[in-house]
């Protein structure tokens, strides 16, 4: 009866997350539409649907080092990655409007793809690397105009909860726009939602974000050191919030 009611509230709870996504897309797109800009629809993401989903999850969010960050100013934020819901958590999380890095997979999903390219998203075409770097090359742009991009460089969800390799697009991207990198650790996301399947469990969602790391006056060659350190960064918020 336990399993029979977990799966009647799941599918209670896939039917939400799809009816809530859908809707606050369409809203989100009008708004676009009407005020010409990105601010309000991106606010829309952060203010009302991100806590929409965590609430209907069940997650309670805590975040800590917001502190740290002069958000004043744009940055790549790269972040370990545990399940779909740690979009929610950083776009709840961060205090501006962020664009993701995204597979090119998710730019043909209805409604996700729409609004993603809509916010100007950056999608990333992993198997083309001539593709990649001339998107790369476009969030190059974006970063200098003075938006913030978030990352997840290990290219995939943890099945274990551990921080994986970190490839080096997103570095590459913070020394050519002369942006520092912050590095942020989610922790607790993988319980809530799994990375196989759509089986939530209520539970804490922690966001724990790092002292910035200078990419500025580095070289493209000095990339691959500047994702070592982002990943121990990442790793050591990670282990300062499974301590707590």
């Amino acid at each position: 009866m336990s399993r029979l009611a977990w799966a009647l509230l799941n599918a209670l709870q896939l039917l939400f997350t799809l009816l809530w996504t859908a809707g606050w897309i369409c809203l989100a797109l009008l708004v676009r539409v009407l005020s010409g800009g990105r601010h309000w629809p991106l606010r829309m993401a952060s203010r009302c649907w991100a806590p929409g989903l965590l609430r209907g999850a069940g997650a309670r969010l805590e975040v800590h080092g917001l502190e740290q960050v002069d958000w004043s100013r744009p940055h790549v934020v790269v972040a370990n990655h545990q399940s779909m819901i740690d979009v929610c958590a950083l776009f709840r999380a961060l205090p501006v409007p962020v664009r993701f890095v995204l597979k090119q997979e998710l730019a043909k999903v209805p409604f996700v793809g729409w609004y993603a390219r809509a916010m100007g998203m950056v999608f990333i075409e992993r198997a083309s690397a001539r593709s990649s770097a001339r998107r790369l090359h476009a969030a190059v742009g974006i970063v200098r105009g003075g938006a913030s991009v978030c990352a997840f460089p290990e290219g995939t969800r943890s099945r274990d909860g551990e921080v994986g390799p970190f490839k080096g697009g997103a570095f590459q991207l913070a020394i050519e726009a002369g942006a520092s990198v912050v590095p942020v650790a989610i922790e607790g996301s993988g319980r809530v939602l799994p990375a196989a399947g759509f089986r939530v469990r209520p539970g804490r969602i922690v966001v724990r974000v790092g002292q910035p790391l200078p990419a500025q006056g580095l070289a493209l060659h000095d990339r691959s050191v500047l994702g070592q350190q982002a990943r121990a960064a990442v790793a050591a918020l990670l282990a300062e919030s499974r301590l707590q």
